[in-house]
């Protein structure tokens, strides 16, 4: 499969998983990037009025996810560890996170990513370390064309 196309059956896996059904997210892949954004709805706050973290770190993951995954043709990746940092609430608006490939060693890929407020304003980033599972993409939900 060609990068492009192995790029498009990767937004379609991630869009067939049951949880997107809650986020209602957009996603694009690119080689070593994936862009990924929603809309700030009050079904994701938390008491005191603002996106619950839960979103911040899905947001996070899934971006720098989708950028590790970008550069892997044949396996589904696994999330082996992610550090999240939260720097401001948000409760309003479009959230944006950018995934970026930092760096393949060995049998894992490290990627960041940084997730934006409607403004263009960080409000969070975080760093994983992915590797190759044992599940081949093409017994992925979504990742066969339709």
């Amino acid at each position: 499969m060609d990068e492009e196309k192995h790029y498009r059956a990767l937004e379609r896996m991630y869009l067939a998983g049951p949880i997107n059904k809650i986020f209602q997210p957009q996603i694009a892949v690119s080689h070593e990037k994936a862009v990924i954004e929603i809309d700030v709805k009050e079904s994701l706050f938390h008491a005191g009025g603002a996106v619950h973290g839960a979103a911040y770190f899905k947001m996070l993951d899934d971006a720098a996810y989708f950028a590790a995954s970008s550069i892997e043709p044949d396996f589904f990746m696994l999330t082996a560890s992610f550090k999240i940092n939260f720097t401001k609430p948000v409760s309003t608006g479009r959230m944006r996170s950018i995934g970026n490939v930092v760096r393949e060693i060995r049998k894992q890929i490290i990627a960041d990513s940084v997730v934006y407020d409607g403004d263009g304003i960080e409000i969070g980033r975080g760093s994983g370390v992915f590797v190759r599972g044992k599940l081949s993409l093409v017994d992925v939900m979504g990742y066969k064309d339709v």
